[in-house]
């Protein structure tokens, strides 16, 4: 594998208009001022949006032809008459009868009914986002890599550090050599052994983590396929990764910081990625549950008659 960083992670296929407001909130973060009133105006009003030409839109969003045709790019379509598209469907989609969304940030005071309310959307949406946005080639491509890996090292720190866990101990219970790493010098140590035939996988909701962007750049170079779990695909990690699965960016208050909100959307990749191995190792997969289910049955049936 050649040690050049990663220059292109675009998928061919551009997303379905389900995934086209997710697709917004990921990216609108890194574009140019410009370029997010012109996100902002077909995420805000696809049906309007959907009626104007590439002049019209721009004229709407006081921005150039240029940044209409650059927006549209970088949100994943060939061009604007295919954004255009994309539009009319989400217009429909959002004309079929859905119910209005719940919105409203959680307040101090908010009674404790009105805060299950609110969180049971926030999840819905950030999973719902999430799993329209997801690339489900890389994901294909990732979970092939991990099925046939001689090892896996994951990283991850802070509330990542609790996912990348869960990955690892997921794979290793259906027979797979993995293992979770949050000590960046840890980290570091194990990815210098991993070589062709492994793979590295690094969590970080900002993409701009380095206690886990070193690792996976040490694994890259050493040959070992890389995979970055991310709600960023511009930021650094995806310099250094083979593979990138994008998850959502949910709204973030001041009772609901962002680890929260990554945390559900990064756990719905992993549990893909996990779902994904299984099935293509199954002949392996089923006699390793089945085993490590017994392994532990007597220990639930003793503490049901506690």
């Amino acid at each position: 594998m050649s040690n050049n960083v990663k220059e292109s992670f675009a998928s061919d296929a551009p997303p379905a208009p389900a995934a086209l407001a997710a697709k917004v909130r990921t990216l609108a973060p890194s574009m140019t001022r410009s370029m997010q009133r012109v996100a902002e105006a077909v995420a805000g009003d696809p049906a309007g949006c959907a009626a104007l030409t590439v002049t019209g839109l721009a004229e709407l969003t006081g921005t150039s032809e240029a940044t209409v045709v650059r927006t549209a790019r970088l949100l994943g379509y060939p061009g604007y008459r295919d954004l255009r598209l994309a539009l009319a469907g989400l217009a429909a989609q959002q004309q079929s009868g859905r119910a209005p969304a719940v919105t409203a940030d959680i307040a101090v005071d908010d009674p404790i009914a009105d805060v299950v309310a609110k969180l049971a959307y926030d999840e819905q949406q950030t999973l719902a986002d999430t799993a329209a946005g997801l690339d489900t080639v890389q994901l294909g491509a990732a979970v092939n890599a991990l099925a046939a890996a001689r090892r896996v090292d994951v990283y991850g720190v802070g509330a990542s550090g609790l996912v990348a866990q869960d990955l690892a101990q997921k794979l290793l219970r259906i027979g797979h050599i993995a293992h979770a790493h949050s000590d960046p010098h840890l980290a570091i140590t194990n990815a210098v052994t991993l070589r062709s035939g492994d793979v590295a996988v690094s969590i970080t909701h900002s993409g701009g983590t380095g206690d886990v962007i070193e690792p996976l750049r040490v694994a890259f170079e050493h040959g070992a396929t890389t995979i970055a779990i991310t709600g960023r695909p511009d930021g650094p990690v995806s310099q250094y990764a083979d593979h990138v699965l994008t998850t959502s960016i949910a709204r973030e208050s001041e009772l609901r910081p962002a680890a929260m909100s990554s945390r559900t959307s990064q756990l719905l990749v992993v549990d893909c990625l996990f779902v994904g191995v299984a099935q293509r190792t199954y002949e392996t997969t089923a006699p390793a549950l089945s085993a490590s289910y017994e392994a532990l049955a007597h220990r639930h049936r003793t503490s049901s008659r506690k």
